[in-house]
């Protein structure tokens, strides 16, 4: 056990459901990566509300594995992205388009941001410039 009261890793408590969310409340969607994002692959409502609310924010940011999400809800249709996943593995999910794949770390289309789980710093650096925070971004080091 660690401190948190988990066998490993981060706790996380939800203040809300997706079912609760007012969608107009929210400007941005930050996905991150786990090592289980298959688990998450038989989820049909999560999957819809990423489709209701891609529509209505100012930026979608997704890295290391969760661009699966954002691939099975549609939303990386005619995109260029990245993502945390070997071709093969890619090719077995079967909802990427191939054509848009970057080998890049970080790739940003229009509002959309995705990484590679090692361009965290990269990411974190793209995605705070397109929220507008002020920030000293020579403070992250690579």
């Amino acid at each position: 056990m660690n401190s948190l009261g988990g066998e490993s890793g981060l706790s996380c408590v939800p203040d809300t459901t997706i079912d609760e969310i007012n969608i107009d409340e929210i400007d941005s969607l930050l996905f991150p990566g786990c090592m289980d994002i298959m688990s998450l692959n038989y989820e049909e409502r999560f999957f819809d509300f990423i489709k209701k609310v891609s529509g209505n924010v100012k930026i979608i940011a997704s890295i290391s594995s969760s661009p699966f999400l954002l691939a099975k809800a549609g939303v990386l249709s005619g995109k260029n992205y990245t993502v945390g996943m070997t071709e093969e593995q890619r090719d077995q999910v079967g909802v990427f388009e191939k054509e848009n794949y970057s080998a890049e770390l970080v790739v940003q289309d229009g509002n959309l941001i995705t990484a590679r789980g090692r361009g965290f710093i990269r990411f974190g650096i793209c995605l705070g410039k397109a929220l507008n925070l002020k920030f000293d971004e020579n403070w992250y080091r690579e």
